[in-house]
């Protein structure tokens, strides 16, 4: 466990990025560190309403800690921009080319990856031995990158990765493939062939949050015999889940994943150990009493 770097019984963190007017993040962390005991401040440090360019994500890096915070996460469009910004990344990190979690240790400042860490343990809770020999994921950005890093690190055979945009496609997989050996992962060839002999499906778009609904591929693709994991988180059960449920496939949405990464944030915030399922109880009642169907990002 990591020290315990608050002042007794008080945190101070936050989140970095644009658009966190309506981020769950605040209240998940602040619920969660008081019944760890501490009183938290979770501030925002929004982009878009300080009137600042995304690449000038370090000053607000700096005056975060210049203001005695235990640290910040990091969402959108930060996540690789931060990275020239800090001292020092965890090896996760360096390997997926994104931070979501910077800690403040002394005059250094550290970037960590909890999305890839919050993905696996929300999956092996929620879809305990879900077979992967074969795994589709649809969305190659950030959350993506980071459901692929789990998938492989949890022994996923072959991945395939699909994207509207070809390019960044085939990137992620030639990334992997560079981690983790030749065949463990490649673009695909398009979604229903490669729907067909898989086991699984990771939607990693934002097709179904409330700002953005529908559904990221036909049902006809789909069938009961395929797992399917999202990464969107509100709402909880978005048209994709409904859908595949209705048809009995096992299924898991972004709520776990979504906890466990904060929880990891926090524990590395603080250097206490935070209560996934207490969250997880949280979070579920956070997203239910929201009544501005605005979408969040996975901070």
């Amino acid at each position: 466990m990591s020290p315990d770097r608050t002042v007794p019984g008080r945190l101070l963190t936050g989140l970095v990025g644009t658009g966190i007017g309506p981020s769950l993040s605040p209240a998940l962390h602040e619920r969660e560190a008081r019944a760890l005991g501490l009183e938290c401040t979770y501030a925002r440090f929004d982009l878009d309403a300080l009137g600042i360019p995304a690449d000038a994500v370090g000053d607000l890096i700096a005056q975060a800690r210049e203001e005695g915070l235990s640290g910040v996460n990091v969402t959108h469009p930060c996540k690789q921009l931060v990275i020239p910004q800090l001292d020092e990344l965890s090896p996760d990190a360096a390997a997926i080319g994104a931070v979501n979690t910077v800690v403040f240790d002394g005059q250094r400042a550290v970037g960590h990856n909890t999305d890839w860490s919050g993905f696996r343990d929300g999956f092996v809770a929620g879809l305990p031995d879900a077979p992967l020999r074969r795994v589709v994921l649809l969305g190659s950005g950030g959350a993506g990158a980071a459901a692929a890093h789990a998938l492989l690190k949890l022994g996923a055979e072959s991945l395939t990765v699909l994207d509207t945009d070809a390019t960044r496609a085939i990137r992620l997989a030639d990334d992997l493939t560079a981690r983790f050996g030749a065949d463990r992962a490649r673009a695909g060839n398009g979604l229903e062939r490669e729907l067909s002999e898989a086991d699984g499906l990771v939607h990693a778009t934002p097709v179904g949050m409330a700002g953005h609904p529908g559904l990221p591929l036909p049902i006809s693709l789909l069938r009961k015999e395929l797992w399917v994991a999202e990464i969107v988180y509100r709402p909880l059960e978005t048209p994709l889940l409904r859908a595949a449920r209705a048809l009995g496939c096992r299924t898991l949405d972004g709520g776990p994943m979504a906890v466990h990464q904060a929880a990891a944030a926090l524990k590395l915030f603080c250097g206490r150990e935070p209560d996934p399922a207490r969250m997880l109880r949280h979070l579920t009642e956070l997203v239910g009493a929201e009544t501005s169907g605005g979408a969040s990002r996975v901070a």
